[in-house]
């Protein structure tokens, strides 16, 4: 598939080096960054779906990841990913490192950075917790998710699977509905959507939409239905129950009831809207169950797979 259809800064067929550093945020990249990983990521999807699954371009090179919020999609794809490329993989377990003796992040980093490690992957309660890394280390540094800040490679897989269904980014609607003010799904998805050409409709209760966040290009709704008129994906978000200080939500049954995805909410969309959802799932609040699985519609399963090969090219790209 083209992935040209949608790239719209880069016409030449030149090669691009990535303008960065670290991957902390899709705010950092341009368009031409953002285009070089897309298309990279292109290249291994096919691989992924071999027989032969394993390349050594990152022969010899050294990936640590550094979980400490519990993962499984990102986590488990960031390390199959190194070793499908050849890389020495290690994965910390936060719950047996010294960061439960008093051990601060900048200490943590600067032992690791004495081993010589290539990248380091990290996910982290706090956001910027990546950034202050990356001031400490030598090492290129991937953001696996920060706080409510940001998760530039879930954004990225996203872009990819749409791209992958409707060939392109450029004109289509996209709804995110759901838990905005907590996430950094949210945060990244807007700024790579609406850098790619999307409108993009943010739908939320109002104790759950981030103050100004019109400034960020995005038309928002409190009426789902009127949110998802004529949408071309259905994007919902899991409602981030971790990070909510106060009582957010009067029940997960009314939740259900005016935001959770139902057949009758998704008619309101374009008859062949796609339905995406980040996991994990929290299914008859977020998502019906039957929408969840529906495999004419449902490209949940395919972020998945998609994810994989977004993060091969990520460690790829930015171990070269």
């Amino acid at each position: 598939m083209a992935i040209e259809l949608i790239l719209m800064a880069t016409k030449s067929n030149k090669a691009i080096k990535i303008s960065q550093k670290h991957l902390l945020g899709i705010q950092d990249l341009s368009i031409n960054d953002v285009n070089l990983i897309l298309k990279e990521s292109q290249t291994f999807i096919k691989l992924n779906q071999s027989k032969n699954k394993r390349l050594n371009v990152l022969n010899g090179k050294t990936q640590i990841n550094l979980f400490f919020e519990p993962s499984t999609r990102t986590q488990s794809s960031f390390e199959l990913a190194g070793k499908r490329l050849g890389a020495d993989v290690m994965s910390m377990n936060m719950t047996n490192s010294a960061i439960k003796k008093g051990e601060t992040l900048i200490d943590t980093a600067m032992t690791l950075n004495a081993m010589h490690p290539d990248i380091i992957v990290i996910r982290h309660q706090d956001s910027g917790a990546c950034n202050l890394l990356s001031q400490k280390v030598n090492c290129a540094v991937l953001n696996a998710g920060d706080g409510r800040r940001e998760h530039p490679t879930q954004a990225l897989l996203d872009a990819l699977t749409i791209i992958n269904r409707k060939n392109k980014i450029e004109g289509l609607k996209i709804a995110i509905c759901g838990d905005i003010l907590h996430s950094r799904v949210a945060r990244s998805n807007i700024y790579l959507l609406t850098m790619l050409g999307a409108e993009v409709n943010i739908i939320a209760p109002r104790n759950l939409m981030p103050k100004e966040i019109e400034k960020f290009g995005v038309n928002t709704f409190t009426d789902m239905k009127k949110g998802l008129k004529d949408c071309d994906i259905v994007m919902m978000l899991r409602l981030q129950n971790e990070r909510m200080t106060s009582s957010f939500l009067s029940s997960n049954r009314e939740y259900y009831e005016y935001y959770g995805l139902t057949p009758d909410k998704l008619n309101h969309a374009k008859p062949d809207a796609l339905i995406m959802h980040p996991g994990p799932m929290n299914r008859g609040i977020e998502i019906d169950t039957i929408l969840a699985d529906d495999i004419n519609k449902s490209v949940i399963k395919e972020q998945v797979e998609l994810g994989v090969a977004v993060r091969m090219a990520c460690l790829k790209i930015f171990c070269e």
